[in-house]
């Protein structure tokens, strides 16, 4: 067996153990080390008749995920309620402050839901420092649910709604910290926003560090929709000094569908209202108030541990690098094109994984439609056409950790062919 072979192997079995140890303790990997990335690689099954480049859906287990999640599914149904009403609660306790552990934040601010729009829901309806006469804001980027919930304030609380458009040339670290800025010294009685971390639409990544600062400084809250952050950035987010937030498990941590995460920062509690009265928890300000799932997959929470095992066994900061890798190959190959649009600029500061395009001078969804019609139907690439931006619907590409390079290389070949003939 080769060297390059026999330490792929090493990495794979080390991975399918689920260890956070020894890969950690080898050091971070080169960004550019195939045979670890293989091996990284080889711990998922992706759809093999296309090449899968919309990942931003929700984000496949891997292989030992899957494994554990099938073992706890056959356990619950197995001890039914003997297990839920004698064991459940001690082992989501235990993986409560797993999760904790990883965003960095207090057990005692997170619980958890089915997702991270029920999370942001909770939030967003909630959120009891609204008057009538008081101002919310939201972009064009945010979510399309989350802006149903931010409109519908103005029924539920009296309050206008107040909507920008971020750029999509010319953007900058600065410039988007001014668009906010700016956003509210013109409209002062704002008095929440909501902000997307990483947006689904094109993948462009807010300063929300800087901007929740500099609003909290003029009196104004914001609400963080992480759902596409936690696992497919470096930053911790109990490092970036938002009070509430949604998260996602399902999306980049690589957990079953159906786990998210709500999280308010410890002290705030009180500012969102109890979930239609719920009263389950005695204390009146515990965060479990604050939001009613009720009955979830029991199986779902307890694969979280294993998604998280898998997860910090490459390690958070590794796991960005490669996804940026993986989005520079193919948005700074094709950068120059003049009749592509890339709407997230180079700066790494400002991009993750996720990133869309269009064709210059085509934002229609019917044209952004047969885009992606045309790459799954010519070039046998899978993506997806998004809409809501304010300069056009457009196309996103996702790849995942289990996506080679030359995949990427084929994602290139396919819009330069594209664009030669537009």
């Amino acid at each position: 067996m080769s060297p390059d072979l026999d330490r792929r192997s090493l990495i794979g079995a080390t991975l399918l153990a689920g260890a956070t140890g020894p890969v950690a303790a080898q050091g971070v990997e080169p960004t550019t080390d195939e045979a670890y990335w293989g091996a990284v690689a080889d711990q998922f099954d992706p759809v093999r008749s296309v090449i899968q480049l919309e990942n931003g859906n929700w984000g496949m287990m891997a292989r030992p995920v899957a494994d554990a999640y099938a073992r706890h599914l056959a356990n619950v149904n197995h001890n039914t309620s003997y297990y839920s009403r004698r064991s459940f609660a001690g082992d989501a306790e235990r993986i409560r402050a797993r999760a904790a552990a990883s965003l960095g934040v207090s057990p005692s601010e997170i619980a958890f839901t089915r997702g991270a729009t029920e999370a942001l829901l909770a939030l967003i309806g909630g959120y009891n420092r609204l008057r009538p006469g008081d101002q919310v804001l939201v972009a064009d980027l945010d979510y399309d649910s989350m802006l149903v919930a931010m409109h519908w304030l103005k029924t539920r609380r009296g309050v206008d709604v107040v909507s920008i458009t971020l750029p999509e040339t010319g953007v900058t670290h600065q410039g988007l910290i001014d668009v906010y800025e700016a956003a509210l010294k013109a409209h002062p009685r704002v008095r929440m926003m909501l902000l997307t971390h990483v947006s689904h639409r094109t993948g462009l990544v807010l300063p929300v560090r800087e901007i929740v600062a500099m609003a909290r400084s003029r009196g104004v809250d914001a609400i963080v929709d992480a759902a596409h952050a936690w696992g497919q950035l470096g930053d911790r987010p109990g490092d970036l000094g938002f009070d509430f937030a949604g998260f996602n498990g399902h999306k980049w941590i690589g957990a079953p569908l159906g786990i998210g995460i709500l999280y308010i920062r410890k002290g705030r509690t009180a500012d969102i209202d109890p979930f239609m009265g719920n009263d389950e928890f005695k204390d009146p300000e515990d965060i479990g108030n604050r939001v009613h799932t009720g009955t979830t997959s029991f199986a779902t929470t307890l694969a979280l541990e294993d998604a998280l095992n898998f997860h910090e066994a490459i390690g958070q900061t590794r796991k960005a690098q490669r996804l940026r890798f993986l989005r520079d190959r193919w948005t700074e190959a094709l950068r120059d094109v003049p009749q592509l649009q890339i709407l997230t600029p180079s700066d790494p500061r400002l991009a993750a994984g996720i990133t869309a395009f269009r064709l210059r001078g085509r934002g229609t969804v019917a044209e952004n439609v047969a885009l992606a019609k045309r790459l799954l139907d010519e070039f046998g690439i899978f993506t997806v056409h998004r809409t809501g931006v304010a300069g056009g619907a457009c196309v996103r590409v996702t790849p995942a950790l289990f996506t080679r390079p030359g995949e990427i290389d084929a994602l290139v070949a396919a819009l330069k062919t594209i664009a030669a003939s537009a």
